[in-house]
């Protein structure tokens, strides 16, 4: 059974384009709901919300679509070109309407490229299993996940070079729009044209025979770990999502209307990309739960430090690093863990799991994090995110299954199985 990383590179360019996107939407578009739009901070709330919501009834759907899909090209490509190509016409749209200063127009548009946006992330996400051996498809994740944070960065830095805001908060996001829609065709032409993606499938290994009866009633002690698990889920992300999503207006209210927010925010996702291969290492010796633990704390102990800065200092910059580290150790850890415990046939049905609690907090934060904002002060923000990273900590403390210690790779280059690209 041959595992090749260099197809799972190419594989992640999907994930390179869409987590540019994403990036890009929670950055841009509450400035432009706020500062063109003058829209409150609460109601913004629930337009921030809107792709989870419509990803709880699209990503289903689309992901069993394209599994009855067959054509020669694959049956999660054609989702992808056609999401893809749909939603950069969409998303060019927007900075027309924030420049026409046309609501209806952009809210329209923003809805119809959400929906586009919907209808490929599963086939994108399911494209990766599709053409890896089971024993390697964490590794492959590792490397998606990689692949995603330099889509988000690229987007970051372009937004930092390209869009600077006036005295009243405004600024021209048609170059940003432009150039991140640039590097999603890009992205995708790449997948297509070095991604054969019905041969990879015919090269997969034959599926063993199930080895434990999946549906099965899990024992009451493991059950309320699964529970714990994903209670810790909603929590941690019900913290970091609304730092996310709100930190451009966070800075542009508390500290001034520059892209020092950006520039942290690089800083954030450049370190949990340093830290995704020393976090696979240690987690393989002392366990996913003691790892997930310590990013917890470190997480919590950063929101509580951001919540009494009020202006930009040079240790700031080594706190965003630490969230960064600190959100990679939770995330690398945190979904295994739920797989760990799914029987063999089940891990779909987990995995849904693990994205509805992961969702529904990103459905609900922006709302809540949104409503203090306005009615109470931008002060709230990162009490609000301590808040609830601190929660975090005790679900997951009483966690008692779903951990694992696998040998220790011989090698550093082990973790990712590179050498075969070597």
């Amino acid at each position: 059974m041959k595992y090749s990383s260099k197809n799972t590179i190419l594989v992640g360019f999907a994930f390179f384009s869409i987590c540019a996107f994403w990036q890009l939407y929670n950055y841009a578009v509450p400035l432009i709901l706020k500062y063109t739009f003058s829209i409150g901070d609460a109601a913004s709330g629930w337009v921030m919300a809107m792709d989870n919501i419509l990803a709880l009834f699209l990503l289903p759907l689309f992901g069993s679509l394209s599994d009855r899909t067959s054509t020669r090209i694959g049956r999660r490509m054609p989702f992808i070109l056609a999401g893809t190509a749909m939603s950069v016409v969409l998303m060019l749209f927007l900075p027309f309407f924030d420049r026409t200063q046309n609501f209806i127009g952009f809210f329209i548009a923003l809805g119809l490229l959400l929906i586009a946006m919907g209808t490929y992330r599963s086939p994108a996400v399911a494209l990766m299993p599709d053409v890896t051996p089971k024993p390697f498809r964490s590794k492959a994740n590792a490397i998606i996940n990689l692949m995603g944070a330099f889509g988000g960065i690229a987007a970051l830095i372009l937004y930092t070079l390209l869009v600077h805001a006036d005295e009243t908060g405004r600024a021209d996001y048609g170059p940003i729009f432009l150039s991140v829609a640039g590097l999603m065709v890009l992205s995708v032409l790449l997948l297509f044209f070095l991604v054969n993606e019905n041969k990879l499938r015919q090269q997969m290994p034959p599926e063993p025979q199930q080895d434990s009866v999946s549906g099965q009633k899990l024992p009451s002690a493991v059950r309320r770990s699964l529970l714990l698990i994903l209670s810790s889920v909603f929590l941690w992300y019900m913290g970091y999502n609304a730092v996310e999503t709100s930190y451009s207006k966070y800075f542009a209210e508390m500290l001034g209307p520059d892209n020092g927010a950006a520039i942290l925010m690089t800083i954030a996702m450049l370190g949990a990309i340093v830290s995704y291969i020393p976090i696979g290492i240690l987690s393989t010796k002392v366990g996913r739960k003691p790892v997930i633990l310590a990013g917890v704390c470190v997480l919590t102990a950063c929101f509580s430090l951001g919540s009494v800065v009020t202006v930009l200092e040079g240790w700031v910059y080594a706190g965003f690093a630490l969230i960064g580290c600190a959100w990679a150790a939770i995330n690398v850890n945190s979904y295994p863990m739920v797989v760990e415990i799914s029987k063999t046939g089940d891990v779909g049905k987990y995995t849904g799991y693990y994205y509805a609690f992961s969702m529904a907090a990103q459905i609900i934060t922006p709302v809540i994090s949104g409503w203090l904002l306005e009615h109470v002060g931008y002060h709230t923000l990162f009490p609000y995110a301590a808040i609830m990273a601190g929660c975090a900590f005790f679900t997951m403390f009483f966690v008692k299954h779903g951990d694992s210690r696998p040998e220790t790779p011989k090698n550093v280059l082990e973790h990712f199985d590179m050498e075969d690209a070597l």
